[in-house]
């Protein structure tokens, strides 16, 4: 199964695709306002593009696990994406993402390496949960 990842913020929207085994995480592009219509738009394009068959939206909690204002703005885009996806969206812990994509480097964004780290330890979770 492929699974889209994104790494929401308000300007930009990272994102990142699995492999069909579910092993790879692939940085892809950002998406330029991905609230406004034409953003949310690119965002359903990108999973009809890659067939993602599930999106997992990063959600921004504090290093104590704790919720604040991005993560309030976080689930409110991850219940419009819902709504016009055509696929499930599932909100998964994105702390420490963006530290990890600076360190990283490579030809991809940061916005879409930080996507691509959620990605990974969603898959790394996903593949421990179907272990057990």
């Amino acid at each position: 199964m492929r699974v889209l990842a994104l790494d929401y913020g308000a300007a930009r929207c990272g994102s990142a695709v699995s492999d069909p085994s579910g092993s790879l995480a692939t940085p892809l592009r950002s998406v330029e306002r991905p609230d406004s219509p034409a953003g949310l738009e690119e965002l359903v394009e990108l999973v009809r593009e890659t067939g993602a068959e599930l999106v997992v939206v990063g959600l921004p909690l504090t290093l104590a696990g704790e919720e604040g204002e991005q993560a309030a703005a976080t689930r409110s885009f991850a219940g419009r994406l819902r709504r016009v996806a055509g696929v499930p969206v599932e909100l998964y812990d994105e702390r420490l993402t963006t530290r990890r994509a600076m360190r990283s480097g490579g030809a991809a964004d940061e916005d879409s390496r930080a996507a691509a780290h959620l990605l990974e330890d969603w898959l790394e979770s996903s593949a421990t949960r179907t272990e057990a």
